[in-house]
């Protein structure tokens, strides 16, 4: 795979050349002819001019077979030429030499797969958990999920993407790498359902997460409840199907939505997110006391649930009780700092209070996601994809 920026990778090479010592193993009567094509060799490459410092290495290599120095740079400048063939060698060789050079050995590994070696994978994968800088390590990384990829060996290809992801989290390259191989590890596990137990539960329920991807909501219902008809104590099921039902614009199954909740709660007492969407419904029909105690109980299941924290605070805060309310908020700002919700609600709790600054400020932090979350849906919308359905979303933060 190459970059997109092939001079960020020549950058990188550009840190060998010269970083190595030079093993002159000359007569006497020829390392000053060495000396004079290593300095000519640096100022064609302070000049850029690559194609010619290469001859200078070649130079030295034909002068002094075992320089490392020369040959690890003749076998960058090759590959950086794309001259593949002609680099493999000559990195062969400084490796030969000196074994540890990693990112040499990474460079080899893609020359290789460039050229159709069989030996670029197991050069790329005893280099890749050797190498420190983010472009060769991200670059060696891409070349090793193409391989893995093309062999059919997905899981290997994920782990790597996991590495990276790990590593350069807000990296494209990486994400878009993530995105498709999880798209085919998904797609690879459906069909292999399919093919398996295509009349099961688990295969309705994977058809229901498919076409309410693609906003075809009333088929995933139903496909959801022919999955509770096949097995009913399917884990999970229960609260599928009630967010399915929670987000429907038909009155009747929004109704339906609370039984399939609570449904979910007496299979699984700790279902944590059951009990928060409960609170959700409290609140909207006007119940704060029931409210109160469903999004409690969340907290008490989850206290990492940020949304659940903005529940039981919206809770307190229609209970009078503010000052209980503030460190939840304060709570879920630190859990989800993008949570427009809980900017709003401190927002106005801090206006309440009289602190005027601070309400400004949370007012800002709240206009900024909230523009980042909508800007989000537009792009959903655009693909024709429905979101995935944010926890505790209210359709007016400000109610």
């Amino acid at each position: 795979m190459k970059t997109k920026d092939g001079l960020g990778l020549l950058g990188i090479a550009f840190f060998f050349l010269g970083a190595l010592p030079c093993v002159c193993q000359s007569p006497a009567n020829r390392p000053q002819e060495i000396s004079v094509h290593a300095r000519q060799a640096q100022e064609f490459l302070k000049q850029q001019r690559p194609d010619l410092a290469i001859p200078e290495f070649r130079a030295i290599v034909a002068l002094d077979p075992n320089n490392v120095d020369a040959r690890g740079n003749l076998g960058v400048l090759l590959f950086f030429q794309g001259d593949y063939p002609a680099a493999i060698p000559q990195l062969r060789t400084a490796l030969r030499l000196r074994p540890t050079l990693w990112r040499l050995l990474a460079l080899l590994g893609m020359a290789e797969r460039r050229t159709g070696s069989k030996s670029a994978l197991a050069d790329l994968e005893k280099a890749f958990p050797k190498l420190q800088e983010e472009k060769i390590q991200i670059e060696a990384g891409m070349e090793l999920i193409e391989i893995h990829t093309a062999a059919g060996d997905l899981d290997k290809a994920a782990a790597i993407v996991s590495t990276l992801r790990n590593l350069y989290p807000t990296n494209v390259e990486v994400l878009y790498a993530s995105y498709r191989i999880h798209s085919d590890l998904a797609s690879e596990a459906m069909l292999s359902l399919s093919l398996v137990a295509p009349n099961s539960a688990r295969m309705h329920q994977v058809m229901a997460h498919e076409l309410e991807k693609h906003g075809d909501n009333e088929a995933a219902i139903r496909n959801y409840r022919e999955a509770l008809k096949l097995d009913p104590t399917l884990p999970g099921l229960h609260f599928e199907l009630a967010e399915m039902l929670n987000g429907s614009s038909v009155a009747a199954e929004q109704q339906a939505a609370e039984g399939e909740y609570k449904a979910a709660l007496s299979a699984n007492q700790f279902d944590e997110r059951s009990e928060f969407r409960l609170g959700d419904i409290s609140s909207r029909r006007g119940d704060t006391q029931e409210a109160f105690a469903h999004y409690s109980r969340a907290v008490q299941l989850q206290p990492n649930d940020a949304e659940a924290n903005i529940g039981l605070a919206k809770a307190l805060m229609l209970m009078n009780q503010p000052e209980k309310a503030e460190p939840l908020l304060q709570r879920a700002v630190q859990l989800d700092p993008t949570s427009a919700a809980a900017h709003f609600r401190l927002s106005t709790l801090y206006r309440q209070a009289g602190r005027t600054a601070d309400a400004t400020r949370e007012l800002e932090e709240y206009q900024k996601y909230k523009a980042m979350k909508e800007k989000l849906q537009d792009i959903y919308r655009d693909m024709r994809v429905k979101p995935a359905k944010q926890e505790g979303e209210e359709t007016d933060v400000r109610q």
